[in-house]
């Protein structure tokens, strides 16, 4: 092997040695970057993010059991508020021809699903009868009056 071909083999190695470390020098640059975000992800801590990772699982299990749990409270609640009274409508007119001043009064009180009660207060000059009839889903069992099928209807449109 002659020295020229020696002395370019030695260039060439020379070379590829200031590549390699100007790529070592490129990498270890990235890897600062890559630790600084880690650190900053980790809080400063000293866990790495395999650690980080598994408290961080374990929180977030933490949250969905909580949700879990809200979700059924909020459900018995929905029942709950879905049996109370929240449509409510009064229709007030004379019984009878005689009277004045609307005396007598149909109410509706109903729930979410339409089902509750309608009274009645029926004002005469000398007495006053009141009658309850069940509604179920704005139905009612027995006949209603066109009264107190008002208070019903104004009800079921009530929001």
């Amino acid at each position: 092997m002659s020295s020229s071909a020696a002395g370019w083999i030695a260039i060439g190695a020379a070379t590829l040695a200031i590549v390699a470390l100007a790529l070592a020098v490129v990498f270890y640059a990235r890897l600062r970057t890559v630790r600084a975000a880690q650190q900053t992800l980790l809080g400063g801590g000293s866990s790495d993010l395999v650690d980080f990772a598994v408290s961080l699982q374990g929180r977030i299990d933490s949250v969905n059991s909580s949700v879990d749990g809200l979700e059924s409270r909020l459900a018995r609640l929905d029942r709950r508020v879905d049996g109370t009274v929240s449509r409510v409508a009064v229709v007030r007119y004379d019984a009878y021809e005689n009277t004045g001043g609307h005396q007598s009064a149909s109410v509706a009180l109903l729930d979410s699903s339409r089902t509750g009660v309608v009274l009645s207060a029926i004002q005469g000059r000398d007495y006053a009868r009141i009658y309850v009839k069940e509604v179920e889903e704005g139905r009612a069992a027995v006949s209603l009056s066109p009264e107190e099928q008002e208070a019903v209807d104004r009800a079921m449109k009530s929001a």
